[in-house]
């Protein structure tokens, strides 16, 4: 069997039929050869990270296929935090944040673009610059920009990341309010009801701020949505979690680009290795799969990023995904499974969710296409990468952390159930023991 795992993860490569592909999706519309050439010699099966129906973003999702459960999750914000270089403290909370365009209806903040186009940068400084700073009180909160109009907010002090967002992910709906969760307990329903307490005066003062802000007053007279209003998102804190190597007994790297899978890399005690986006997806893919091979002399599981299938499906265009995914197949074309089988790896296709080309959502919940390739692993009758060939394969429905334990069995570094040979119940084998001492 295979010692080393390659997952190559294309994201967002799940979808639903559309008319303008003749009634299929759009991994089933393209031509990708390669693909099926993984499935014909493969294990196959679909994927989801948890139960079939509910959508997952992409960083959730990743955490189940990573093995770890969603109780242990530490939240988006958090993750895109350590991406981009911060260092939040163990009990601060950060937030998704960035402005839109909203107006006020009814004695209330109503969102008219959620997502409307970064202005030039002195504009852009200047609005920033707006921003207030909280820093005293009980609870300091601080605005840190991290690309065009986005950014990370902090918030520090006795905080609770168990509040709602106030970004409702579409336009033309009033902007939620802030609120504590329900079902906490006593002091957790505390903290959370201060914290959004103090992040809704931040929000209305940032409000203040930028409503009669010069630089949207010049944009409104030239016809461009003010950027006059902050809202935010998937609050997240650090949670206490084994690294990936000690929970499964792998070194492990991520080889992606994206802040969101940087700051993964770096929770989980992967070796985060960024990647950069050209014009060309397959040529990308191309060079994040040789960074692979190199990385595999001192590294036994390596995760292989794209964001391209998941991109060209926002666009809402079934045709542009198809494209892209046509793309991505050609740049697997040096990487075929006659090269895993050479080189004793196992490798594992799949993606993250599914991500519809058509329709209001951002996510949808159907399950997405895994195949295995390795020396030992079966070969079914499945000749055909996409949605509907794979789900009749031998794997059935992978869900939740089994892929990880797929994984470790594949590599022949499964325990058998109920053997102890460590005081932690680790599921790899053999496990890193404890000599018996003579003494």
């Amino acid at each position: 069997m295979a010692n080393k795992c390659l997952l190559l993860l294309l994201d967002g490569l799940g979808d639903r039929s559309h008319p303008e592909l003749g009634g299929r999706t759009p991994l089933q519309a393209a031509r990708t050869p390669n693909l099926d050439r993984i499935a014909d010699l493969g294990a196959n099966g679909l994927f989801h990270p948890a139960l079939p129906g509910r959508a997952f973003p992409s960083e959730k999702a990743h955490f189940a296929l990573f093995g770890y459960s969603q109780e242990e999750f530490p939240g988006r914000g958090l993750l895109e935090a350590l991406g981009h270089g911060l260092t939040p403290g163990p009990r601060d909370v950060a937030l998704l944040a960035h402005l839109a365009s909203a107006s006020e209806r009814e004695g209330c903040l109503f969102l008219e673009r959620e997502a409307p186009e970064a202005p030039q940068q002195e504009d852009l400084e200047q609005l920033l610059n707006a921003l207030p700073s909280s820093e005293g009180g009980d609870i300091a909160v601080q605005f840190h920009p991290t690309r065009d109009h986005f950014g990370i907010l902090l918030l520090q002090g006795e905080v609770s990341p168990r509040i709602t967002d106030t970004n409702p992910m579409r336009d033309g709906i009033f902007v939620p309010d802030v609120l504590p969760r329900e079902g906490l307990g006593r002091e957790e329903a505390r903290l959370a009801r201060n914290t959004a307490l103090a992040l809704k005066d931040y929000l209305l003062r940032a409000r203040a701020a930028l409503k009669d802000h010069p630089v949207n007053a010049r944009r409104t007279r030239h016809g461009f949505p003010p950027l006059n209003a902050l809202i935010t998102q998937r609050p997240g804190r650090y949670t206490a979690v084994p690294a990936f190597e000690e929970r499964f007994g792998l070194s492990g790297a991520s080889v992606a680009s994206g802040a969101v899978y940087w700051g993964l890399a770096e929770f989980l005690g992967l070796e985060a290795v960024p990647a950069r986006d050209g014009n060309d997806p397959g040529t990308d893919l191309a060079e994040r799969l040789e960074t692979a091979f190199r990385l595999f002399s001192e590294t036994d599981f390596i995760h292989v990023h794209t964001k391209a299938p998941d991109t060209a499906a926002h666009s809402k265009d079934p045709r542009r995904k198809t494209e892209a995914i046509e793309a991505l197949d050609r740049g697997l074309g040096d990487f075929g499974p006659e090269r895993i089988l050479q080189e004793d790896i196992l490798l594992a296709v799949t993606s993250d969710h599914s991500t519809p080309s058509s329709g209001p959502l951002v996510h949808c919940g159907e399950p997405v296409p895994l195949s295995l390739v390795s020396r030992g692993t079966r070969r079914d009758g499945v000749d055909r990468f996409d949605e509907t060939k794979c789900a009749a394969g031998c794997l059935g429905l992978i869900r939740e952390r089994e892929f990880m334990y797929t994984v470790l069995n594949l590599l022949d570094r499964a325990k058998l159930a109920g053997v102890m040979d460590t005081p932690r119940d680790q599921p790899f084998w053999p496990g890193k023991r404890k000599p018996f001492s003579l003494t």
